[in-house]
């Protein structure tokens, strides 16, 4: 195989990955025309590691993109088994990751695998690495500093399961001592990307508008209201094997109060507190919905109902679709009233900015204890990294400072 030729992936969804413990690998030869030895027992053993993961559906992903672009690199690059991975080889394998082949890299995400003749094959279009599709022009690949120690944690990770198998008798990724030249140090806390208040303002109107015009965009008002206002991961919004969001996971205690339950990252099961404001947010969209203003205890209906057919939305890609068409919105909003620079900064705006944006926002008038435990924060030092005041007056310090002497 040319290295101009792109790689199909090797690990299909989670959904339809095979219990590789029931299903042993018996050959490779469908995914590359040239077998490397030990390159069955390769993926078996990579297949077996994903597989422990299926509890975690953000988890496996991040997993599977890290292991299956390691193959790509051992196989069809270096031409190695991973028994025979040094410490040199992941020193390599970083600088070919910091700059794949063209041809390995696509503009947009797409579906791995597609459906013919009732056969799950490779779509074509598939790329191991995607630029940022928000890019425009020739912008290059570039692979960030927590794309960099994902890497080294997802693949020491791996190689510590393979001493436990005894296909590796050492971890190549803990001997190489000097990370810092991948790795930068830094003295600071690194911001956290989210929307401005004129940004978030122009989205939640945009929402609005869109939903005052067309019915079916009460349910995208509905979830940008929910990532904002109560941190949902896009992840909490879809149904999952782990678990399926319902109106019943709204709950309202012996006070009064009401709270949302879930299942986040690491599986683990949080209640959040719903605000007045989100329980009218949840009436409304309950009420366009055809159903009574308030959930009943134990009620089954969809959280985020598909547009057609029964059930739930079950793809986060979907999702990301839903919130990029108001951020869209929203931008040529801006632009139209002048903000031309809020307007940039927009385009890079993804999902996962709302929830940072609401709890930068409650950060500052409500106890960080409550709002890390409505985050799912596994300490009050990740809800530290939300609170800038210092940094506003630390600029408002220097803002005066002169350069040139009276």
């Amino acid at each position: 195989m040319s290295i101009a030729t792109p790689p199909v992936p090797f690990f299909d969804t989670l959904e339809e990955m095979a219990n590789p413990y029931k299903h042993r690998i018996a050959t490779v030869k469908h995914l590359l025309e040239d077998e490397p030895e030990n390159a069955t027992d390769d993926y078996q053993l990579a297949s077996e590691f994903l597989y422990s993961y299926r509890g975690s559906p953000d988890t496996f992903s991040t997993y599977r993109r890290e292991i299956e672009h390691f193959l790509h690199w051992c196989w069809l690059i270096a031409k190695k088994s991973l028994k025979s991975i040094r410490r040199e080889d992941i020193e390599s394998y970083i600088e070919f990751a910091s700059n794949p082949p063209k041809t390995w890299i696509g503009e947009k995400n797409v579906s791995r695998y597609e459906l013919k003749g009732g056969d799950r094959v490779p779509n074509p279009d598939w790329r191991p690495y995607v630029v940022h599709p928000k890019s425009s022009g020739e912008a290059p690949y570039f692979l960030s500093q927590s794309a960099i120690q994902s890497i080294f944690g997802v693949l020491s990770s791996f190689c510590n399961f393979l001493i436990q198998e005894e296909y590796l008798e050492f971890n190549p990724v803990s001997q190489i001592r000097q990370k810092g030249k991948f790795l930068r140090k830094t003295q600071s806390t690194k911001a956290i990307r989210r929307l401005s208040q004129l940004q978030w303002s122009y989205v939640l109107e945009t929402a609005e508008k869109m939903a005052a015009e067309e019915k079916i965009h009460e349910r995208t008002l509905f979830i940008m209201n929910a990532l904002f206002g109560m941190y949902l991961r896009i992840s909490e919004l879809v149904e999952t094997d782990r678990w399926t969001p319902k109106m019943g996971d709204f709950e309202r205690d012996l006070e009064g109060n009401w709270w949302f339950r879930t299942v986040g990252k690491g599986n683990k099961e949080r209640q959040i507190s719903v605000s007045d404001s989100m329980l009218e947010a949840l009436k409304r969209y309950r009420q366009a919905r055809g159903l009574p203003e308030l959930p009943s205890p134990g009620e089954y209906t969809p959280l985020v109902h598909k547009a057609r057919g029964q059930g739930g939305i079950t793809s986060t890609r979907q999702i990301r679709g839903i919130v990029q068409d108001c951020f869209d919105g929203a931008e040529t909003n801006l632009r139209k009233d002048g903000f031309v620079e809020e307007a940039q900064q927009l385009t890079a705006a993804t999902v996962h900015w709302l929830r940072h944006t609401g709890i930068s926002e409650d950060v500052k008038h409500r106890p960080r204890e409550h709002v890390r435990d409505d985050a799912g924060h596994g300490s009050s030092a990740i809800t530290d990294r939300y609170i800038d005041v210092q940094l506003n007056e630390r600029h408002a310090s220097a803002r005066k400072k002169r350069i040139k002497p009276d």
